[in-house]
């Protein structure tokens, strides 16, 4: 009876996977329109629709540095139509106390994208290189205000480990995602940002921020002309970042393996990757559900003791 129940289950899962999906599918991530959380969460949406046959809802839900949208995921049906679009899970396990759902909670799909983040300031700013920036850091203490896209957020990592490894004070004012950030710095309300390259590659290129390095040692092919840090004068300092895909826990393999197999395709799309290297970044996808959960459980604890060497938390 046993042998026969198994069966039943491996057949009515292959059922649901060939029909999957009957309805809309729906990708949260926790930020608003304007940064890369929104924009390869609109990549992956558009393939997912193209490569699946039915439709994809991309949904903002920003706050808590990404808390709310993980959350509510991991709350979600594990039934493969709500799906999450996050960065590493380590970042908020270590600064939040409390931020609502664990590891377990999660299936890795596949990575999304990959890229630096880039450094830029208000162009009325007496700063023209990063050397510049940290010692007129150091000349200004607490008086340079950096926009951040909120605690746990790839700019707010960014500018911690940033400080931390020029020795100089920065002032980190929180906002709710990049393109509010953004739009801080331009006013000149704020002065410097650690932005992901989606935010500010068309800012930069219209000349109305100041790129002083890319966030990687040798730079990036992807953000041509713009330094890497050990030719822009901080060689200790080096912060990557990617966002990628997870179902709840429990949704079954055989749809794990087809919402991976349309990414993975609409990923290798050379039009999809030229739209993403054009906003500085790098298609990654994983070749398999597995091989992204390796990646994120040998990279975890190298953030988290990061994080807790950099002193970057939740005030």
């Amino acid at each position: 009876m046993r042998f026969l129940l198994v069966v039943f289950g491996i057949l009515s899962f292959g059922a649901a996977a060939q029909q999957y999906p009957a309805k809309p599918v729906r990708i949260v991530v926790g930020y608003p329109p304007g940064g890369s959380g929104d924009f390869t969460t609109r990549i992956i949406a558009d393939e997912l629709q193209k490569n699946l046959g039915g439709s994809v809802i991309v949904e903002n839900k920003p706050g808590a540095g990404g808390n709310l949208a993980s959350a509510e995921v991991a709350r979600a049906p594990a039934d493969g139509y709500t799906l999450l679009n996050a960065w590493h899970h380590s970042i908020n396990l270590v600064l939040y106390k409390n931020p609502g759902y664990a590891h377990k909670d999660f299936i890795p799909i596949t990575k999304i994208a990959t890229g630096p983040t880039i450094v830029v300031v208000n162009n009325d700013l007496p700063v023209k290189s990063l050397t510049d920036l940290v010692a007129y850091a150091k000349a200004n203490p607490s008086k340079l205000f950096v926009a951040s896209a909120g605690f746990g957020s790839t700019p707010n990592i960014s500018a911690t480990l940033f400080s931390a490894a020029a020795g100089v004070p920065l002032t980190q004012v929180q906002f709710k995602g990049g393109g509010p950030a953004m739009q801080s710095v331009l006013a000149g309300d704020t002065h410097v940002a650690f932005s992901t390259a989606p935010t500010v590659m068309g800012m930069i290129r219209a000349g109305r921020l100041r790129a002083l390095a890319v966030s990687m040692k040798k730079g990036s092919p992807s953000v041509p002309g713009i330094p890497g840090t050990e030719e822009a004068g901080v060689p200790n300092y080096e912060s990557t970042f990617w966002f990628g895909l997870y179902a709840p826990a429990g949704t079954p393999r055989p749809i794990v393996m087809r919402i991976h197999e349309a990414a993975v395709k609409g990923l290798a799309r050379p039009e999809v990757r030229e739209k993403i290297a054009v906003q500085g970044m790098d298609a990654t996808p994983n070749a398999s559900p597995e091989s992204f959960d390796a990646e994120i459980r040998a990279e975890g604890p190298v953030l988290e003791r990061l994080l807790r060497e950099s002193g970057a938390k939740v005030e």
